[in-house]
């Protein structure tokens, strides 16, 4: 591994920092403090959204989803944004805590707007480096987005109607529903949702077993979903999958009284949550990254993991009900 002091280092911060969060008052302020990144730029959203479509299209899954959900949307609905520009109806966002805010939503929907009706080229790595997935072409995808579709979906009153649901959020014809905080499965019907996406989000959530099993019940027969996972550390170690050397009870101090921070599943453990409740995988894109970490470095409930789990930083996973 690298530096044995800098990793002792990172590891003594990052138990500050959770120690920290049994002060009171203390998570009120590191709240206010933290941004998730990413979707406070109408390019990343219009990026993320535009990869999404070209993914699904590659994959022979449906384009014209008209009910969509993401899970941990973060600063803004941006992404959910782009979908009810292209063309979807209804949006269903759910996060475990607050972030995004209708100022914000509005000037990027008004950005996202502007994007589309120029038919923008879908921005690339050389913009956003981390962004995933890598596609093979980045032009505007017009094959998905056709004119006659996309200017059926940019006619002004339809998108009166999604800046009105922005400022009228829980109106109850809103096409938007910002759900937070989520955690009963109940909170949608069966069968009711086309594609359900995150991006970066599943490394967060404490009870995948339950996610996958309510997503797996919300979407619609054939309905889909599209899920970029991270596996790194995200910042809590020195190596990229040095929280894996953490033992529980260390990871739980690093954790402290944070709502959310990573659950630590590798790969597989989502693969099998996947086919377990019932989903068909059409796309399993892995990132690989090089290790530093030995086996012998892991924590015990890590040391069963195999190499490919170890050399998985990240996925793009497609599957269909």
């Amino acid at each position: 591994m690298k530096s044995f002091q800098a990793q002792k280092w990172r590891k003594a911060e990052r138990l500050m920092v959770g120690m920290a969060t049994f002060i009171p008052g203390f998570n009120h302020v590191l709240g206010k403090l933290r941004r998730t990144g990413g979707t406070d730029s109408a390019r990343y959203c219009y990026s993320v959204w535009l990869r999404q479509l070209v993914m699904a299209h590659n994959n022979g899954l449906p384009t014209t989803p008209k009910v969509v959900a993401e899970l941990g949307p973060g600063d803004s609905i941006g992404i959910g944004l782009a979908a009810l520009i292209a063309g979807a109806e209804k949006y269903f966002a759910f996060d475990v805590v607050e972030f995004a805010a209708a100022k914000r939503n509005i000037q990027i929907f008004d950005d996202l707007v502007a994007l589309f009706k120029r038919r923008e080229a879908i921005p690339n790595e050389d913009e956003f480096p981390r962004v995933q997935p890598k596609l093979k072409a980045y032009h505007f995808p017009r094959q998905i987005l056709t004119k006659e579709r996309l200017n059926a979906a940019l006619e002004p009153s339809r998108l009166n109607r999604i800046r009105n649901s922005i400022l009228n959020i829980h109106l109850r014809d809103s096409s938007i529903r910002y759900i937070v905080p989520w955690f009963d499965s109940y909170i949608l019907g069966a069968d009711s949702v086309d594609m359900i996406y995150s991006q970066a989000v599943l490394e967060h959530v404490d009870n995948l077993p339950h996610t996958y099993q309510a997503m797996h019940s919300w979407l619609k027969p054939e309905g889909f979903i599209s899920h970029v996972i991270d596996f790194k550390c995200h910042g809590t170690a020195v190596e990229w999958n040095g929280h894996w050397t953490y033992s529980d009870f260390i990871w739980k101090l690093i954790k402290g009284r944070r709502t959310y921070l990573l659950n630590r599943e590798p790969h597989s453990t989502h693969i099998r949550l996947i086919k377990e409740v019932g989903f068909k995988i059409l796309c399993d894109e892995i990132v690989y990254s090089k290790s530093e970490v030995r086996k012998e470095d892991l924590a015990i409930r890590f040391r069963s993991l195999d190499k490919e789990d170890l050399l998985t930083s990240g996925a793009f996973i497609q599957a269909i009900k």
